[in-house]
């Protein structure tokens, strides 16, 4: 059995996928990442970094919906979760 560490784990694996520039936003931002870094080879992570000391506005908002929606969705597995519980305490009850 492979063990990894929780860091490991944690890690996206998307974020060190190379971008293919297959459209005019992808070609500007990998020409602009891989100028910044000076790589021909521009991962999804080299495009976030930029955009975090570039734009940080941008990618504080997604972060900022991301968590909205991710708790939003936390709330709504609560209820339905008791209302499970609550339908299976009254058919034992029945």
């Amino acid at each position: 059995m492979e063990y990894i560490s929780a860091k490991e784990y944690n890690k996206n694996p998307d974020l060190f996928e190379t971008v293919e520039p297959d459209n005019d936003l992808k070609n500007f931002l990998v020409e602009y990442v891989g100028q910044n870094y000076n790589s021909k080879n521009v991962t999804v992570e080299m495009i976030v970094e930029a955009m975090a000391q570039e734009f940080p506005e941008f990618v504080l908002a997604l972060a900022e919906e991301n968590w909205v929606r991710g708790y939003q969705q936390a709330l709504d597995d609560v209820d339905t979760g008791k209302k499970i519980v609550e339908a299976h305490v009254n058919d034992q009850q029945e």
